[in-house]
């Protein structure tokens, strides 16, 4: 009997498939059979197999074949499978030798002519085999890819005949060209927040949001550059670092979103579509495959036009929010993702979106505006941190000669988003947005008087215990763009103001 590696995703965790192969008996004609709890895809592998082989002039012997896929009761799922079955049986027949192979973990789905086809999750499986101190064989147009993941043995051969002549002495394999791997994701120079005329508030709370990681809801009229502040807000993102690069790659690996281009270096910006489905966003179908939200992790989740989304749909964002991953239950498997996002949401006021217009607005305000606004439920937007007003901006004062408006650069914001985040580690070892807690009192600082001040205000305003350690999160990301050791009155006034749900000027909606 035969045994060689192969491996099977279950969200970012990874388990070893054996491939095992036996020739029994002989008989008229060969049979070939593929056992194990498997998909339809991996049951087809048999007939590409069969195909391959016969485009080798390596036709299968006249006798019993049976593949077994180990464990038994793991469903194995996706057509990866076809090259370790491939070469399973091409080391029963002789062809390969299987104690060399056996040092490798094999995937790549298998032409009817023997090419070797992309498939997903060459760059986690390069990961896991380094660790477990074995080598990669993958798919040629894959090489680069496997070469991110540091494993010094990888063979990426582009057809079955590359991987026979490697191990027959024919012809030797070249290691995958790691500067090609390496090339760099560039993050989009043609935006800047200087783009952005006006909305000194907005951008003031942007940059908050930025320093922190803190969810953002912007709420004004068509037009008054939402969308355009939202896409902004990665130019002015500390740069990812080394672990978040890998692990956001690895995502993207899994997802089949990689493509040849090199590592995720630059942070993820997710702009959703409000026709999106509840599995589009948090992942799932058949394969269990990561959503939009595991794609944002340790970037930017951007949705706009909020309340046109199904309110089903934005519900499946409250419990990541809150843990920082999404468990994907189905029938047969529960699939976990990482889903460490910042959410930034924008909306109109009300359908027409001219509320507070008397020039432009409907005949049906504020009702409208309400039955609009309360699409959106309570907890959800209790998960918010910032609340944003967003006014218009009269075209015709956009290009004044006299303009005095400040209008900095993403360069100056991103130095003092940069610095704040590097207080907050220091301090203690992760970005406002995740405090709670004693570790959230002890960052604070607070004084009597400005606890009080706090508390005070909560109880006119009515706000939730998780608005309330909202608040001091914010105060403190204010009091960390100001050099601050510990969080003041003013830092907290400040905070308030961008927690107004229902009480701003386009607000109808009580927390």
């Amino acid at each position: 009997m035969i045994s060689l590696n192969s491996i099977i995703f279950n969200g970012m965790e990874i388990t070893r498939i054996d491939v095992q192969v036996q020739l029994s008996s002989g008989l008229a004609k060969p049979e070939f059979k593929i056992i194990g709890l498997a998909d339809r895809a991996v049951k087809e592998s048999a007939e590409r197999v069969r195909n391959a082989l016969g485009a080798l002039n390596l036709g299968l012997p006249p006798k019993k074949l049976t593949v077994n896929l180990s464990p038994a009761d793991m469903e194995k799922t996706g057509a990866h499978f076809d090259l370790p079955i491939l070469c399973a049986i091409m080391c029963a027949i002789g062809a390969l030798p299987e104690d060399k192979l056996s040092k490798y973990i094999i995937m790549g789905e298998i032409g009817l002519d023997g090419a070797i086809v992309k498939t997903d999750g060459v760059l986690p499986a390069g990961v896991w085999a380094a660790k477990n101190n074995m080598g990669l064989i993958c798919p040629g147009d894959q090489g680069a890819e496997a070469a991110m993941s540091s494993n010094p043995d990888i063979l990426a051969p582009k057809h079955v005949l590359d991987l026979i002549n490697h191990f027959r002495g024919g012809a030797t394999l070249a290691a995958p060209d790691s500067c090609d791997a390496a090339k760099n994701n560039t993050a989009n120079t043609t935006i800047d927040l200087s783009d952005v005329h006006g909305q000194a508030a907005a951008k003031r709370a942007l940059e908050i949001a930025a320093a922190g990681g803190h969810a953002m809801l912007m709420i004004g009229p068509p037009g008054s550059g939402k969308t355009m502040l939202a896409s902004r807000l990665a130019t002015i993102m500390p740069e990812m670092t080394t672990e978040e690069v890998l692990e956001t790659s690895i995502i993207y690996s899994i997802a089949g979103q990689l493509n040849g281009r090199g590592l995720i270096s630059t942070r993820p910006f997710r702009s959703v579509h409000h026709t999106a489905s509840a599995v589009a966003l948090a992942g799932g179908g058949g394969n269990a495959r990561p959503g939009e939200i595991s794609l944002a992790h340790n970037g930017v989740l951007f949705l706009d036009e909020l309340p046109e989304f199904n309110r089903t749909t934005l519900e499946v964002l409250r419990q990541p929010m809150e843990a920082g991953h999404i468990v994907i239950s189905r029938a047969r498997r529960n699939a976990t993702y990482p889903a460490r996002f910042q959410l930034i949401a924008a909306m109109n006021p009300c359908p027409c979106g001219h509320l507070g217009n008397a020039a432009m607005a409907c005949s049906r305000a504020p009702r409208c505006a309400e039955a609009y606004q309360n699409k959106i439920s309570g907890p959800l937007l209790d998960r918010i941190d910032l609340h944003v007003d967003v006014d218009a901006v009269n075209p015709w004062e956009m290009h004044r000669a006299d303009d005095t408006t400040a209008r900095e650069d993403s360069a100056t914001v991103r130095a003092r988003v940069v610095a704040a985040r590097e207080r907050q580690i220091r301090r203690q070892g992760k970005i406002n947005a995740y405090l709670d807690g004693p570790e959230l009192d002890t960052a604070a600082g607070m004084s009597a008087e400005t606890v009080e001040f706090l508390n005070t205000a909560a109880e006119k305003m009515g706000m939730s215990a998780r608005g309330y350690n909202r608040i001091k999160r914010i105060a403190r990301t204010i009091a960390d763009l100001r050099g601050a050791a510990s969080v003041e009155i003013s830092d907290l006034a400040e905070a308030l103001s961008y927690r107004q749900i229902g009480r701003g000027k386009y607000g109808t909606k009580t927390e």
